[in-house]
């Protein structure tokens, strides 16, 4: 029997990103936007919160997508695990007028593109792979960095800046 559980993983302590890796990893989504067509990019992570969005979110609750998006992964794990694998890598979800494709960028974050007909599933794929590779590395050079002592608390740091904002 096969425990379920192992497929689950533990949630880590969170990333801390610098400045330097924010712009990286935006340019990276917008990159992916501009060759793929689609229309929004978000960046999950295990917990499932949000760690950068880019294109057309206005409308999309992004908190609750990310939430869900990193449950489903977290499902998924379990399933592979059911049938031998370490990983499902790609999960897509097609709809009438709207898709998404998500894809394991390491196994503690989550690329996810939403797209509709202007573009195919094809494209998106080839190019979310493509920025998947270049999000890793980033990914990677943060987590070397800050084992270093060289992150900066974006959570601390944003809301140092909420407090300045509004006097507090």
């Amino acid at each position: 029997m096969i425990n379920v559980q192992e497929g689950i993983r533990m949630t880590k302590q969170t990333l801390i990103l610098t400045e330097e890796a924010m712009a990286k990893i935006n340019r990276a989504l917008i990159n992916l936007l501009k060759q793929s067509d689609a229309k929004c990019a978000i960046l999950v992570d295990q917990d499932g919160k949000c760690v950068a969005k880019k294109g057309f979110t206005k409308t999309i609750d992004t908190d609750g997508l990310s939430a869900l998006i990193a449950g489903a992964f977290s499902s998924t794990r379990a399933m592979a695990s059911l049938v031998g694998e370490k990983d499902f890598s790609v999960l897509f979800h097609q709809g009438n007028k709207d898709h998404i494709h998500n894809i394991l960028v390491d196994d503690d974050t989550i690329l996810t593109v939403i797209f509709d007909n202007r573009t195919t599933i094809g494209m998106v794929r080839l190019y979310s792979k493509e920025s998947a590779q270049v999000l890793k590395e980033i990914l990677s050079q943060a987590r070397a960095s800050e084992k270093k002592g060289k992150g900066v608390d974006i959570t601390k740091e944003a809301t140092d800046r909420l407090d300045d904002l509004f006097g507090i």
